[in-house]
């Protein structure tokens, strides 16, 4: 086994209290800039939405997810509010197999799950781009749709990013992006705060014994989501 320790992270200002966020997954710390970069991003939006009322539901919002084998439920995505680093530690297994999942989302549905191996470094998520990604918005109206994606570095590869401006031109909100999205900002994508833990809770209800069956389940549940489960995801 290998424990994981809980970093502690920055201090932040909120209501006149100190407060700490602690990330248990990365041990990444709240920057001192970043509120104001996500006013930023929180007023671009608002001003958009103001212009199209159904703005929201034009963009298509994506992520990865770890999905492994025993059943053990990645922490990346939690978030622990205290006052001092609560001293918690996570124990994994050394070596589990794992499943990297991505999917992009959007008022119209999802488009995915397409799954990586974890060891085929960043030119991984461009293959899925050209091979995938790009093949399968071929079924919507790119025209009208935008694309947003988080900082990961195999995300912001300066070929990445010029392959999804040529298809989405100044509708792709990234890091090196037309538009910056907010880093550490796992709460404004509807991935982080709904689907992959929703996929999770019902994934291992038959203990699926093979990755291979782990995929087929994570298929299966994505693929029964239903487009009003989508839209009421998508105005919260």
């Amino acid at each position: 086994m290998e424990t994981q320790h809980v970093m502690d992270s920055a201090t932040c200002n909120g209501q006149h209290n100190i407060c700490q966020v602690i990330y248990s997954q990365f041990g990444l710390a709240i920057h001192q800039n970043d509120h104001q970069v996500r006013r930023r991003f929180v007023e671009w939006a608002q001003n958009e939405i103001d212009v199209v009322p159904d703005f929201h539901k034009r963009i298509l919002f994506s992520d990865e997810a770890h999905f492994w084998l025993n059943g053990y439920v990645n922490k990346q995505n939690c978030r622990i509010w205290s006052e001092a680093n609560p001293q918690v530690y996570v124990e994994t297994t050394l070596h589990p197999k794992t499943l990297t999942v991505w999917c992009a989302l959007w008022g119209g549905g999802i488009i995915g799950p397409e799954f990586f191996k974890n060891d085929e470094g960043h030119n991984r998520y461009r293959a899925m781009i050209t091979n995938f990604f790009i093949f399968e918005l071929n079924n919507h109206d790119v025209q009208e749709l935008w694309f947003q994606q988080d900082g990961a570095t195999c995300h912001t590869a300066r070929a990445t990013i010029d392959l999804l401006k040529d298809t989405f031109g100044d509708r792709l909100i990234s890091r090196f992006g037309p538009v910056n999205w907010p880093p550490r900002s796992c709460d404004l994508t509807p991935l982080d705060f709904f689907l992959w833990g929703y996929v999770k809770s019902l994934v291992y209800a038959d203990k699926p014994q093979t990755l291979d069956h782990l995929q087929d389940n994570i298929r299966r549940v994505i693929a029964d989501i239903r487009p009003q489960m989508l839209e009421k995801v998508i105005e919260n």
